[in-house]
């Protein structure tokens, strides 16, 4: 099993709007790295869930990997704000996942507190802030969920 860190913006999908979906896919993305990230999550892999661009940015909850990457099929709607009319269909460009929710934390670990564990200056998120899906170390893992469990957020 992996980890991994993925990142929304709650206002365009949120912790809660999966909570309320139970599964749901995981598109949209439009960076050569994170999709090969995508490409590389495994059924029954653990996923971090990541409020971007809110105050303050926090891990939220947990999320699992429920099938692992296909074709993202907004790439070939000319409707959908992630469009992209050279993908070829025989050959598709852009994958997605199926996460399941897990669990929420009731509160957040925010990116200040998660900069003050030392085991975690090293994790991608504090070195590569943008990229909106991560591999999450086992020992970051860890230190996350104790960290989450000792402010009170149960995980």
């Amino acid at each position: 099993m992996a980890y991994w860190l993925l990142k929304s913006e709650p206002d365009e999908f949120s912790i809660d709007d999966l909570a309320r979906e139970k599964v749901a896919g995981w598109d949209g993305v439009r960076n050569y790295q994170a999709r090969n990230f995508l490409k590389a999550m495994k059924k029954g892999d653990r996923t971090l869930f990541y409020h971007s661009s809110t105050k303050p940015p926090a891990i939220v909850g947990v999320v699992r990997i429920v099938k692992g990457a296909y074709p993202d099929p907004t790439q070939f709607d000319p409707r959908s704000d992630y469009y992209d009319p050279d993908s070829p269909r025989q050959a598709p460009r852009w994958v997605r996942v199926d996460v399941k929710f897990i669990r929420k934390f009731p509160a957040g670990l925010s990116l200040g507190e998660i900069k003050r564990i030392p085991v975690l200056k090293g994790m991608v998120l504090l070195k590569r802030g943008r990229l909106s899906v991560q591999p999450v170390t086992a020992s970051e893992w860890t230190a996350i969920l104790a960290a989450c469990k000792s402010m009170g957020s149960d995980p």
